[in-house]
C-alpha cells in the first residue's frame, strides 16, 4: 500500500547533488566523500545515500535527509532528538542518529545524518516488530514524569505542541488544539467545526481520558514514535530485524501509538495491535479510538452519555452526575 503525494518538495534538488563540507564535518575525522545519490522517498524533504571512504580505507554509507527554511531546520532538530530517544530506549530499532546541521554552502538548507540501512520496504514480521514497540514504550521513561518532549517534533511537516503537561488529558487536548489551528490556517473557516470543538475539548476528551488518571488510577508516560505506520517501518536486510524511521516522538499514553493502526490507510491492523503488549489500562480502549466510537454510538455524544454517565469509573472525575 502506498500514498501518492502530488505536491512540490520545498527543497532545492542541488541539496542532494553536492556533498557539503558541514555534512562531512559531522563524520569521523578524515572521512572523505565519494558520491551522493538520491535514495528513498519523502513528501517533505529530499533524501540521499552518501558514500564515503574512512581513514582505514573501508567504504561506508550514510543516510542524509535534507530540508529547507526555518521549519525545515526545526524538523531536522526534532528528528535527531526523536531518533536519539528511540535508540536509547531500544538499541537497533532505528538508524543510529549522528547529527543535524546547516549547509555551509546555503544557510537555508538543513540536514539530518544517520546510519545507512538496506531495507525490505514491507510491513515487518508481527512478533519481533510488536515486541520492539512494546520495549520502546516500556523502556522510554519520561525524564520528568510528564507528558511532552524537550523539543518540537513534526508530524510530516506539521509542528506538534510538545509543551510539558501533568496529565494525559491536558496533553491530548493541547495536541488537538494545535492540529485544529493548523487546519483552520490551511482551510476556509468552518462554523460547524468551530461549534463542535468546545464540547470535544470540554466533554468528550475528559470523559474518555480523565478516568485513566483519577480514582486511584494512573498512567506512566511512555516514549512513543508518534508516526508509526507501515510506511515508516521496514526490515533491515543485514540483521533481518524490524527497524523504524521518520519518528516524531513525545511521551504519551502508550495506546496513542496503536490508534492509527486501525485506520484503513495503515498497513498495520488488528493482528499487530493484539500482538503488542496491551496498555495497563484497558477500560474502554475502543471508545478512545474516535472512528470506533462513532461506529459504536451512531446517536452521538448524547447516546454515549446516556449509557455511561453513571458508570462507577467516573467517581471523582466530575462526570458522575
Amino acid at each position: 500500500m502506498s500514498i501518492k503525494f502530488d505536491g512540490e518538495i520545498d527543497v532545492p534538488e542541488k541539496a542532494i547533488l553536492i556533498i557539503d563540507d558541514n555534512v562531512l564535518a559531522k563524520l569521523p575525522l578524515g572521512t572523505t566523500g565519494e558520491s551522493i545519490t538520491a535514495h528513498g522517498a519523502s513528501n517533505w524533504t529530499r533524501t540521499a545515500r552518501l558514500r564515503t571512504r574512512l581513514t582505514d580505507g573501508s567504504a561506508k554509507s550514510f543516510f542524509l535527509k535534507v530540508s529547507f527554511g526555518q521549519r525545515g531546520k526545526e524538523m531536522m532538530s526534532g528528528e535527531l532528538a526523536s531518533m536519539t530517544a528511540i535508540c536509547t530506549a531500544t538499541p537497533n530499532f532505528a538508524p543510529v542518529p549522528i547529527a543535524w546541521g546547516t549547509y555551509s554552502s546555503d544557510p537555508n538548507i538543513h540536514s539530518f545524518l544517520c546510519s545507512f540501512h538496506e531495507m525490505l520496504t514491507e510491513s515487518p514480521d508481527i512478533q519481533p516488530f510488536c515486541a520492539s514497540v512494546a520495549a520502546l514504550h516500556r523502556n522510554g521513561k519520561s525524564p520528568a514524569g510528564k507528558y511532552g518532549f524537550p523539543v518540537c517534533t513534526f508530524q510530516g511537516n506539521l509542528p506538534q505542541d510538545n509543551t510539558w503537561t501533568n496529565t494525559w488529558e491536558e496533553f491530548y487536548v493541547q495536541g488537538l488544539k494545535r492540529m485544529f489551528q493548523l487546519e483552520k490556517e490551511a482551510q476556509e473557516f468552518s462554523l460547524e467545526l468551530e461549534e463542535l470543538l468546545t464540547p470535544l475539548y470540554e466533554k468528550v476528551v475528559p470523559r474518555l481520558l480523565r478516568p485513566l488518571e483519577t480514582g486511584g488510577r494512573s498512567i506512566e508516560p511512555a516514549l512513543v514514535d508518534a508516526d508509526l505506520w507501515h510506511g515508516n517501518a521496514a526490515t533491515d536486510l543485514t540483521t533481518n530485524k524490524p527497524i523504524v524511521f521518520d519518528a516524531c516522538c513525545f511521551y504519551a499514553h502508550n495506546e496513542y501509538e496503536l490508534g492509527t493502526w486501525r485506520h484503513a490507510i495503515n498497513g498495520f491492523g488488528e493482528r499487530y495491535i493484539i500482538s503488542t503488549i496491551p496498555s495497563a489500562r484497558q477500560w474502554r480502549i475502543d471508545d478512545r479510538d474516535i472512528r470506533r466510537l462513532v461506529d459504536k454510538y451512531p446517536g452521538g455524544y448524547e447516546e454515549w452519555h446516556e449509557m455511561h454517565s453513571k458508570d462507577e469509573v467516573y467517581e471523582g472525575t466530575g462526570f458522575s452526575e
